[in-house]
């Protein structure tokens, strides 16, 4: 990959910051209404790791997809998904993206090129290859961004996909989010290199490629340069993003394992913080004001949300068997 500078342009950082921030407002809602017993079953929120999301999602194109892990609130939501529609799925009502039938780990908007939330760790890299294979058969120039968490880097599919999307030069980016532990267990008691993604990467014919996770910047720049990349046909990258949650693994882990100095270290290097001070220090003409109006209308949009997720209606039972048959209905079986 090469190293040219990408042109971050102040339409593009406030961008960029007004989705970090919408983002770390949904979750915090979310968080919220998890503690309320409104969020039906548990949660796994990316409180910390907005930057990555953001990122790539703002250098993509419409008509690109992203495959994304059961922690995708972000990513469904930085790709245009619908905060109502996303709120309302966590809450399970019938006015949710996947009329409250997928929830909090299975969000999907495919006409916003959301192409799901994978529960089954490391099962979504084989079909993010599958989809940019699609893409290159099909000459369509759409790039599959693809996103996991560390722990997937000790997973056979890990592998299985880098090799043939290596071999196949698939328009592929897989990007591991790096957040250091997988689930409880820290990654680097269990994995033989340091950066578990990146250092494995010369196996497949690859660039060994980490960034620092948690500026929103640098995560555009080296996304920018992948999806070039993907686009003209040189093949996939595997991106490295070094970042941290800043809770536990879900809503039932109080994440108390983690050292506290390592919290605390973490917490000061918070993306947004980073974001809103060097936007203030650019000297691009980017004042409080307008950073205060941006946080305003995020925290507006999400309490919108917020009540007309609550205001849905329950799902008619009936609808349990809908989206499972080709018909839509399972009656042709009976």
């Amino acid at each position: 990959m090469t190293d040219t500078a990408v042109e971050v342009d102040q339409q593009t950082r406030l961008r960029l910051y007004r989705l970090q921030v919408e983002l770390r407002r949904f979750e915090e809602r979310a968080y919220d209404l998890f503690l309320e017993n409104l969020v039906k079953g548990t949660s796994h929120l990316s409180l910390g790791q907005e930057a990555v999301a953001a990122g790539f999602a703002v250098a993509m194109r419409p008509g690109d997809l992203t495959f994304c892990t059961y922690r995708g609130h972000a990513h469904t939501l930085a790709r245009g998904a619908s905060m109502t529609g996303v709120m309302a799925e966590l809450l399970g009502r019938a006015n949710g993206i996947l009329g409250g039938k997928g929830g909090s780990m299975h969000l999907t908007s495919a006409e916003h090129g959301a192409m799901g939330s994978y529960a089954i760790v490391g099962a979504h890299l084989p079909i993010a290859a599958g989809a940019a294979w699609s893409a290159a058969e099909r000459a369509s120039g759409q790039i599959v961004a693809c996103f996991f968490g560390d722990g997937t880097t000790n997973i056979g599919a890990f592998h299985e996909a880098l090799n043939l999307a290596a071999v196949w030069r698939l328009p592929v980016v897989f990007v591991c989010e790096n957040n250091l532990y997988m689930e409880y267990t820290p990654i680097a008691s269990v994995t033989a290199v340091p950066n578990p993604a990146a250092d494995r990467a010369a196996a497949y014919g690859l660039e060994p490629l980490t960034i620092d996770g948690n500026d929103a910047d640098a995560v555009y720049e080296v996304a920018t340069r992948a999806y070039e990349r993907a686009r003209e046909g040189a093949g996939p990258s595997l991106i490295e993003a070094k970042t941290y949650r800043k809770g536990g693994h879900s809503r039932a882990d109080p994440g108390t394992y983690r050292p506290k100095n390592e919290v605390a270290e973490w917490l000061a290097r918070d993306p947004i913080d980073r974001y809103r001070a060097r936007l203030l220090e650019s000297g691009s003409g980017i004042d409080e004001a307008t950073l205060e109006r941006i946080d305003g209308e995020a925290q507006a949009a999400v309490d919108r949300a917020t009540e007309e997720a609550k205001a849905g209606p329950e799902p008619d039972p009936d609808s349990i068997s809908t989206n499972v048959w080709h018909d839509g209905g399972s009656a042709w079986r009976n």
